[in-house]
């Protein structure tokens, strides 16, 4: 048995999708170690042999990772080590090996967070109901020791593997000649899209930041915060590029800026590629989260589509596209899932639909350019997420909706509150699961309304 641990400081690490901590205060080596140890007993459980391992540039990744393999290998389960890998490339992994995976990454967060994404084999996700609490148990008790024989490990390189099948699932073979603006971040990104991008003749690749630096000495990899788009969008005008790409630290979203420099809003693209894969196969299922601009379940609808909603959060959303067979989903945080890519989501494989899209022309020869492109699909206005912190999130949430009550069309409460109302104007606030915060976002047909809902709301939360 290993030494057990308060469930306070267990509990602050697992959270609902994955485990994440301050390295040398709320997670090392020890710590990981169990986790595999614990994540192994359970995969064994479900008669898996082998766990693949990746991670990103994180200066405390590759020990991490070693640790955690100790611990599996400890339980009886050899080890794949693929080293060096984006999110989106582990979970290629680990459908391509048909086993179960951890990455080893803290995502967008700053230098000195880790943590680990778990997946099943063919990248099934692993949560809170789907093992992450019985691991903070095991965790919190002690692992039980394993009497069988110790695992082994190997190395296998799926680099050049990954960048293949994504290219197989988007063929660019036709499009006109792109150069595409791409700031990497200092994270996985500038790994991942010269193997990715590089061999495709048409494109030209315009590297912002790509040197690996988990220190992230230019800006935090968190291309959803507006001011860590401002260099890529400088860079777009400067360069005269067709698109910019920004990936975040373990390149798992993708956010797209047009040729002015202006972001395209992530429900946008998630319109664009639902259309795609709509002409594909007509009639199928695309999923989207509740928080996601109404465009794309009108699009959906308009095209034959079967639009489902789901609540916020990469492990709702994995497990409507296995309930419901859906091929595509999207979430306005630039997830983007695809049911070729075993239900998981892929920023890049997302990117390569857009630069498909853009690199098209028509019938005489012309072609739109992204902002172009992208107005097609953003035919409301929307706040983007704005956080309010609060000390009584329930409280705060009865003023609102007590404000709305002769105004709401419908109300629902599937994730936080959704009010609708005239005129196919919404909003949604929802409550932080570890913070003390409420996002609250807002979509109406004019910025005007959206502003005005804005203010009125926000000085209810916050007043």
């Amino acid at each position: 048995m290993t030494v057990a641990r308060s469930a306070e400081s267990v509990k602050a690490v697992v959270k609902a999708y994955d485990v994440r901590g301050v390295v040398g205060e709320q997670i090392d080596a020890d710590f990981v170690r169990d986790v595999g140890a614990s994540f192994a007993r359970l995969m064994r459980g479900e008669d898996a042999t082998r766990v693949v391992v990746g991670h990103d540039m994180r200066e405390s990744s590759p020990g991490l990772a070693e640790a955690f393999a100790d611990g599996v290998l400890a339980q009886g389960l050899d080890i794949v080590h693929i080293g060096l890998a984006s999110t989106d490339e582990l979970y290629f992994a680990s459908g391509r090996l048909g086993c179960p995976g951890a990455m080893f990454t803290a995502s967008h967060n700053p230098a000195r967070y880790n943590g680990i994404k778990l997946c099943r084999a063919n990248a099934l996700p692993v949560g809170q109901d789907t093992g992450l609490a019985t691991i903070t148990a095991e965790l919190t008790d002690g692992v039980p020791r394993y009497d069988g024989a110790r695992g082994a490990a190997t190395e296998q390189n799926l680099l050049d593997g990954y960048a293949e099948f994504l290219r197989g699932l988007v063929d660019l073979s036709g499009i006109r000649s792109l150069k595409v603006a791409v700031d990497a971040g200092n994270g996985m990104g500038g790994y991942t899209v010269p193997a990715v991008l590089g061999p495709v003749p048409q494109l030209t690749v315009a590297p912002l930041y790509f040197e690996l630096d988990g220190t992230f000495p230019n800006h935090e990899a968190n291309p959803l915060d507006p001011k860590n788009l401002v260099d890529l969008q400088r860079f777009v005008r400067e360069t005269g590029a067709d698109i910019g790409l920004a990936f975040d630290g373990d390149a798992d979203r993708c956010f797209v800026v047009d040729e002015r420099g202006e972001p395209v809003p992530p429900s946008a693209v998630t319109a664009l590629v639902a259309e795609r894969e709509l002409a594909k196969e007509p009639g199928a299922t695309i999923i989207h989260n509740l928080i996601t601009s109404r465009t794309v379940p009108d699009l959906v609808t308009e095209l034959g589509g079967t639009p489902v909603r789901t609540r916020v959060g990469h492990s709702f959303i994995k497990q409507q596209m296995a309930a419901t067979g859906a091929i595509f989903g999207g979430e306005h945080s630039a997830h983007y899932y695809f049911r070729d890519f075993w239900g998981a989501d892929s920023g890049m494989l997302a990117a390569l639909h857009v630069l498909a899209a853009l690199g098209e022309k028509d019938g005489s020869g012309t072609a739109s350019t992204m902002s172009e492109l992208a107005a097609a699909y953003a035919t409301y206005a929307a706040s983007g997420e704005i956080n309010s912190t609060v000390d009584d999130a329930q409280d705060r949430t009865r003023a609102v909706l007590a404000a709305f009550e002769g105004r709401a069309r419908s109300v629902d409460r599937m994730d936080g509150v959704t009010v609708q109302l005239p005129e196919g104007a919404w909003f949604n606030l929802r409550a932080s699961n570890t913070e003390p915060l409420l996002r609250l976002n807002v979509e109406a047909r004019s910025q005007e309304e959206v502003d005005a809902l804005v203010t009125e709301i926000l000085s209810i939360v916050r007043g």
